[in-house]
């Protein structure tokens, strides 16, 4: 069990939805939490509502100088929480340039970005914790998510290369792979969404594994098992079985 108590953490992405949850919950652990995200009015109304102390700095992820700033701003913490991203469901056949380019940029390079802002001070140091948010939509190849599914697997790979190299040293390196949240991303989907949770269930299954020492954890659990199991599945089968028409 981790000890949050006194801790700072910096939760990026934090206005809204699996964010504005997550933070709620580290809070009420006990650690004092720096909030992130383009949008200052919404970052201010969570603050006024979060049971501990609680610091607001705006950044934009898709500007290096804007994450450096507000990096410098943050100063010196504990763990740092990545959930900013972007969604449009689109096809290949409706490849929308801006949108395709946006959802990388802010979701995987924008994650890198922030990455590479905190990590140096953590490996110095020889502790910290970072934690990913890549997607069950990463693991494969999936209809009508070309752009998304690509920057989340972006994110997932990043996250596995971290722990390579970190896992027997002091920064622990974190990845949740959650399904479909309902949030105003998903509400863009005009398609049925299994095991659609909630932000605080799924805010829930990703705290319990930020006070594990576990490396990864996909949720819905049931949900998990086909796209981790369709990582082994012949490419016939796996594209078959998410076969949409039109």
């Amino acid at each position: 069990m981790r000890n949050w108590t006194g801790k700072r953490y910096w939760i990026v992405g934090a206005s809204e939805g699996l964010g504005a949850a997550l933070a709620r919950k580290i809070s009420a652990a006990g650690a004092e939490v720096i909030l992130s995200a383009r949008s200052t009015d919404k970052l201010q109304e969570l603050a006024a509502d979060m049971p501990g102390q609680t610091e607001v700095v705006p950044v934009d992820v898709s500007s290096l100088e804007s994450v450096t700033e507000a990096a410098e701003a943050v100063g010196k913490i504990d763990g740092m929480v990545f959930l900013a991203g972007v969604y449009w469901p689109q096809k290949a056949q409706d490849w929308d340039a801006e949108q395709v380019e946006a959802m990388c940029d802010i979701n995987f390079t924008g994650c890198a970005r922030v990455v590479g802002a905190i990590i140096g001070d953590m490996v110095a140091r020889d502790e910290g914790h970072i934690v990913l948010t890549g997607s069950l939509s990463g693991f494969r190849g999936l209809p009508g998510a070309t752009g998304y599914g690509a920057s989340k697997a972006g994110v997932m790979w990043l996250a596995e290369g971290m722990y390579a190299d970190l896992r027997k040293t002091g920064v622990t390196v974190q990845v949740a792979n959650p399904g479909f949240i309902k949030t105003r991303l998903t509400e863009k989907n005009d398609f049925d969404m299994p095991f659609l949770m909630e932000p605080e269930e799924a805010a829930q299954e990703m705290f319990e594994l930020m006070c594990t020492d576990g490396f990864k954890r996909s949720f819905p659990t049931v949900f998990s098992w086909l796209f981790r199991g369709g990582q082994f599945l012949p490419d016939g089968l796996w594209y078959g079985l998410f076969a949409r028409k039109g």
